[in-house]
């Protein structure tokens, strides 16, 4: 082999065990394992599979909506579910003018915090709206489900305008 030529096992003169050879080896990044939804989120996902959407009651009385499995201020473990309504009110947005492949609506939309009747916090979700000029803070939502639940937050397809503010 030619002094410049470093072959496969060697990188330009680096020493790795005083010879010039490098060790190397196959790297491959993967998760070969299975993580369970766990009683909180499994109801959760069931529920939305029967077009129901379930929060948690916090410690101090508050529900939140996806529900946790631990509480947000003491992280002392949740354990009572409730169930929310399917309407809510959009408490933040922001308009999506370019669509990207996997987005859950193909046109224009809103991507909103909102905030489900019943719940004291708001969840992050795609409003399907004609135009930004239709959507608000304050603005009433409702949940367009999917045509086939499969128990995922894909159950919940978008949420769609309501009707006036509230």
């Amino acid at each position: 082999m030619a002094a410049d030529d470093d072959g496969p096992d060697t990188a330009g003169g680096a020493s790795g065990g005083g010879d010039g050879d490098l060790l190397r080896a196959p790297l491959v990044i993967e998760y070969p394992f299975n993580r369970t939804t766990g009683p909180v989120v499994g109801a959760f996902v069931t529920a939305l599979r029967n077009r129901t959407v379930l929060g948690i009651r916090a410690a101090d009385g508050r529900v939140v909506c996806p529900p946790v499995e631990y509480d947000p201020q003491t992280g002392a473990p949740l354990h009572e579910l409730v169930e929310v309504s399917d309407t809510g009110t959009i408490t933040s947005w922001s308009w999506v003018d370019r669509i990207r492949e996997g987005q859950p609506v193909q046109s224009p939309h809103a991507l909103a915090l909102i905030r489900l009747d019943g719940a004291d916090t708001a969840m992050l979700h795609v409003v399907d709206a004609p135009g930004p000029e239709a959507v608000s803070t304050g603005a009433r939502v409702r949940i367009r489900w999917a045509d086939e639940p499969t128990g995922a937050i894909t159950d919940i397809a978008c949420f769609e305008l309501d009707g006036g503010a509230s």
